[in-house]
C-alpha cells in the first residue's frame, strides 16, 4: 500500500480513537493520567505482540539511534505529548481540541525543514499556511 494511504488510515484511527477516548474518560470520570495509562498498556501488549519477529534488531541499532526513539517517541510523543491530549480531551470539546492537537504536521515540518535538510518550497509554505487558517477556522 502506498505511504498515503496509511497516512490517512493512521488520520482516521486517531480521529475515531480520541473520540472513544473523550467518551471513556468522561463516562468513567477517569483522570486523564489513567486514560493515557490504559491506552498505552493495551498498545503495548498488541505492538509488543506484531513486533516480536523484529526485536533481536535492537541491538543492531546504535545508542544515538535508540536515544533518538526513547527521546522523541518514548518521552515526547509517548509520555508529554500524550498526556497533553488527554488532559486536553478531557477538558474541551472533541472538534475543539482535535484539530489543535493534530497541528503536529505542522512542528515536523518545519522541523524537517530547518533541521532535517528538506527544501523549503512555495507549496510546502502554502500547504502550512493553509493549515493553519483551517484550524484557525475549526477553533476559534
Amino acid at each position: 500500500m502506498k505511504p498515503q494511504l496509511f497516512a490517512l488510515l493512521t488520520a482516521a484511527a486517531w480521529g475515531i480513537g480520541g473520540y472513544f477516548e473523550k467518551k471513556g474518560l468522561h463516562l468513567g470520570n477517569l483522570p486523564p493520567q489513567l486514560g493515557i495509562t490504559i491506552r498505552t498498556a493495551v498498545a503495548l501488549v498488541i505492538l509488543g505482540f506484531v513486533s516480536a519477529p523484529q526485536w533481536k534488531m535492537v541491538t543492531q541499532a546504535s545508542p544515538k539511534a535508540l536515544a533518538y526513539m526513547i527521546l522523541g517517541g518514548g518521552v515526547l510523543a509517548g509520555s508529554i505529548g500524550m498526556l497533553c491530549f488527554y488532559t486536553a480531551l478531557k477538558g474541551a470539546p472533541l472538534s475543539k481540541v482535535m484539530p489543535i492537537a493534530f497541528t503536529s504536521p505542522l512542528f515536523g515540518a518545519a522541523l524537517a525543514m530547518t533541521l532535517g535538510g528538506e527544501p523549503v518550497t512555495i507549496k510546502t509554505i502554502a500547504g502550512m499556511v493553509m493549515t493553519i487558517g483551517g484550524i484557525i477556522l475549526l477553533t476559534v
